[in-house]
């Protein structure tokens, strides 16, 4: 027998630099955790080359890991004591040439691939290419609904052959007839072999194309490699078998050796078809449309059955060089195949898969996209923002005019199918009709009870939160017996709602006549999601509820706003983790830890998880952090909301930063807690003739609300610094924690030379939202401590979660500003924390270590300035020497 565990590497030979002692530490620990098949947070800061240090570690990891699984097949059934060894010798050779065969055949294959897909590239670059006719040019053929009434059985829900009271048949032999009825491009998908994986999600596409960056500096071989495809040659004297061992050797870390990668993106991003692009409304509901499409209604560039290879062959092109988002489509429009199925199809033979957020964490898109976590490794790169991104997908929204559309529509479907639907569907869609009448019927009236108020008594609040349980005790006698999973299971297999959208659009076009506004109008109505999908959501969220889950009405911009809030973020990512081989947790700032660890794996053995926090590649001299305690004229600091309108505080703010634009050079980065905050101060200063004292010393910019107006100011900022290099000036930019500018940026050297956070940017207490979140957790706390039966200490503790809730979001986020400086190694920069709370341990723990552990705080602003001064002499003196 043969030990199959593997050993942590000293060194990884495939990292492309001799890698610092943090980065070496990092991988060692990824490598051992995934090897453990543990959950690791890891934080390592940002210009730590953490995505190249977590990218080698893995890989180096799945080779090792393809290696022991080459082993084990080798080894298979030869343990027989009985054998002699030359037999074993024999079978072991024999296992050998026949897996290098497969994996020969493979490289070959993909080879041709890449040689196909520079032959299309070319020749598409070489003509225009022709937009296909999706459909003919008239009016009333540009919809995907038939107009005629003959055809109305179309609409007509699928017959449910698996239901007992509608068919004889036994459930065996209806298997069996559904399983000879599949095409056979379906059975060939059940066989396509999988292989062990990397699952690679990060926030943005444009983060995950910054991994594919980071993918080819690696130098490592996964994958044999053939350079081009050989023509067979008759076999002469003296001539052997090319293994895959020559075929290494010879090609030399060449294309093609490295892991198979697929990126994973949306249709709206991957949809090559332009007619479809070129629609208002949406394009996922445009194309699931289009699916159940015959001859030339259906999309050219789908293949059919018969077509099957097209798609192999974009598979393999996909697979054959790691592609990002417009990589993909460039390929798919070459190859006339659709690239979103196509990198659908890749998934299987993948080794690395790089996708978002939602496409990893929500099952229904797993289930969608066929993936399957089963012994898979994870890594969840920025993952500071998980937490409010899986809040955030289990939130679900209703309003009421899509209550009432959905509605309007189901009535009008069960008018003209009463009497031809089955039993089953009758009595389902009558429970739906019922729900959705008195859930209206609640909306509405809890509306009016909201706007019509009787003087002299308050006015009820905008927002009211309920649990599940609640709501549907509200709902009254109409629901009484209705089992909401019984209707979410009916919504969700049957389909029936783009049935009922689409029959109602059909109707609403007759009534229409030649009216072309109407006309119009109706046309985006078809494009759009069905009502009926965000009402199967929302009784999906309910069904599911349990204590962990709350459900908010609301009025938001004059409409009411149905809400189901999901409290727990640990409930729906414990499917992946328990389902994961390993998972690792990576972000520049996950601090505070603790908070992850509480939130997300309190259920979690402890010996299944593991932290690493590291220190930042430059020296300790490089980043001066202080906190600020007191201002010039000796007044204490603290920006707390009922001060925001304390002008004498304002204005020593801005005495504050006017005397810090004497000593920073190049650009200073000023983050306050909010725009409503950053607008009063401008306004104050600007009176005031601050504004312009501050302008004359760095020339000012603020962080616009609008998304598109944020590429224009970062480009003149950048301008303005870069006009006075080496000079007195610079220039100053006012930015919001957790807005546009305080994640995903990079404020290098000259760009910011001072990161300044003014005051805790603490969220909402009045808030419902907030307050049923921090409520939860004490809830939690109380429970975990009366199970450990702690004694008397049990409520303060328990109320303390709450706080540190409240207190981790804060951090969170200002740990995520803090963030935008020191880039690099040679980077340096002050940091400065304006507000007297800082300098409590509470909240300074919850900095960063690397940030923490040299922190100095103030207690006079002299001192400040002289820290500072200091600080800014030493790194002028050391850039003049060098």
């Amino acid at each position: 027998m043969f030990d199959l565990r593997l050993s942590t590497p000293d060194a990884f030979p495939a990292f492309p630099f001799k890698p610092y002692d943090i980065q070496l530490d990092l991988m060692r620990h990824v490598y051992a955790s995934i090897e453990a098949g543990k959950v690791t947070i890891t934080e390592s800061p940002t210009g730590t080359g953490k995505t190249l240090s977590l990218l080698c570690a893995s890989l180096t990891w799945l080779r090792d890991e393809q290696e022991r699984a080459k082993k084990g097949k080798l080894r298979l059934n030869t343990d027989n004591a009985d054998a002699p060894d030359w037999v074993v010798a024999q079978t072991i050779e024999r296992r050998r040439r026949e897996l290098e065969a497969v994996e020969l055949e493979y490289a070959s294959r993909l080879a041709t691939a890449r040689k196909r897909e520079a032959q299309l590239r070319k020749l598409t670059r070489g003509h225009i290419r022709k937009r296909p006719r999706l459909m003919t040019d008239d009016h009333d053929s540009d919809r995907l609904i038939n107009k005629n009434d003959d055809e109305d059985d179309a609409y007509l829900p699928e017959v449910d052959e698996s239901n007992d009271s509608e068919c004889n048949l036994s459930p065996a032999v209806l298997a069996l007839m559904k399983k000879l009825q599949r095409p056979a491009a379906s059975q060939e998908d059940e066989k396509e072999p999988t292989c062990t994986k990397i699952y690679y999600a990060s926030r943005t596409h444009s983060q995950l194309a910054q991994v594919l960056h980071e993918l080819d500096k690696l130098k490592i071989r996964l994958n044999v490699a053939v350079s081009t495809v050989e023509e067979p040659q008759p076999p002469t004297s003296g001539s052997h078998k090319r293994s895959a061992t020559t075929v290494e050797e010879s090609d030399d870390l060449g294309e093609g050796c490295g892991p198979r990668a697929v990126s994973l993106g949306s249709r709206r991003q991957l949809c090559i078809n332009e007619q479809l692009r070129a629609r208002a409304g949406d394009l996922d509901e445009a194309c699931r449309q289009m699916l159940g499409e015959k001859g030339k209604r259906r999309c050219p560039h789908l293949p059919t059955v018969e077509e099957e290879t097209k798609m192999l062959d974009l598979r393999d092109q996909i697979l054959a060089i790691p592609k990002d988002i417009e990589d993909l489509f460039a390929t798919g429009q070459a190859a006339d195949t659709c690239p979103y199925f196509g990198s659908r199809r890749a998934i299987p033979q993948a080794q690395l898969v790089l996708l978002p957020y939602n496409l990893l964490l929500q099952r229904t898109a797993r289930e969608a996209l066929g993936i399957d976590l089963a012994g898979q490794v994870i890594i969840i790169d920025e993952a500071h923002n998980l937490i409010s991104t899986l809040l955030s997908l289990s939130t679900t929204r209703l309003p009421l005019r899509t209550l009432s559309n959905a509605r309007h529509q189901l009535s009008i479907y069960l008018s003209r199918f009463r009497n031809r639907l089955s039993t089953m569907h009758a009595l389902h869609l009558k429970r739906l009709m019922n729900l959705l009448d008195a859930l209206n019927q609640y909306a509405e009236e809890w509306r009016d009870a909201h706007s019509k108020h009787e003087s002299g008594k308050p006015r009820p609040p905008d927002v009211e939160v309920m649990t599940s349980a609640e709501l549907l005790q509200r709902l009254g006698r109409k629901t009484e017996g209705i089992n909401l999973l019984e209707v979410e299971k009916y919504l969700r297999e049957s389909k029936i709602a783009r049935k009922i959208s689409g029959y109602s659009v059909k109707t609403l076009e007759k009534a229409a006549g030649q009216d072309t506004v109407k006309l119009a109008k109706i046309a985006r109505l078809a494009s759009t999601t069905p009502p009926l999908h965000a009402v199967e959501s929302f009784i999906s969220a309910l069904s599911a509820s349990s204590d962990d889950g709350r459900v908010t009405f609301a009025i938001v911009e004059n409409q009411v706003e149905i809400k189901y809030q999901h409290l727990n973020p640990a409930t729906y990512f414990q499917e992946v983790v328990e389902s994961a081989r390993a998972v690792v947790l990576a972000g520049g700032t996950m601090s505070p830890i603790e908070d992850v660890v509480n939130q997300l794996f309190t259920a979690l053995p402890p010996d299944r998880l593991a932290t690493f926090a590291c220190g930042h590649i430059i020296p300790a001299s490089n980043l001066q952090t202080l906190v600020l305690k007191k201002g010039p004229r000796g007044g204490e600091l603290q920006f707390k909301y009922q001060q925001r309108n304390d002008e004498s505080l304002m204005a020593e703010l801005g005495q504050i930063l006017l005397n810090f634009t004497n000593i920073v050079p190049g650009g200073m980065v000023v983050f306050v807690p909010s725009y409503a905050f950053l607008h009063m101060v401008t306004k104050q200063w600007q009176t005031s003739g601050l504004w312009e004292k501050l302008n004359a010393k760095k020339k000012v910019f603020s962080e616009p609300q609008q998304s598109s107006e944020v590429e224009a100011v970062l480009r003149d900022y950048s301008s303005a610094i870069q006009a006075t290099v080496r000079k007195k000036g610079g220039a100053l930019l006012f930015a919001v924690v957790g807005a546009k500018l305080s994640e995903g940026l990079n404020f290098a050297d000259d760009l910011a030379r001072a990161v300044i956070i003014v005051g805790l940017p603490f969220a909402n207490l009045g808030s419902p939202e907030l307050r049923e979140r921090m409520n939860y957790v004490v809830r939690l706390e109380q429970r975990r401590l009366s199970s450990n039966q702690t004694g008397n200490t049990s409520s303060r503790n328990a109320k303390d979660a709450g706080t540190e809730l409240y207190e981790n979001m804060c951090m969170n986020a200002v740990n995520q500003s803090i963030g935008r400086a020191i880039r690099h190694r040679g980077d340096w920069a002050a940091l400065i924390l304006v507000d007297g709370r800082y300098a409590s341990g509470r909240i300074r723990k919850k900095l960063p270590k690397w940030i923490e552990s040299g922190t100095t705080v103030a207690e006079s602003f002299g001192q400040a300035m002289k820290e500072l001064g200091q600080f800014y002499r030493e790194k002028k003196a050391a850039i003049m020497a060098s």
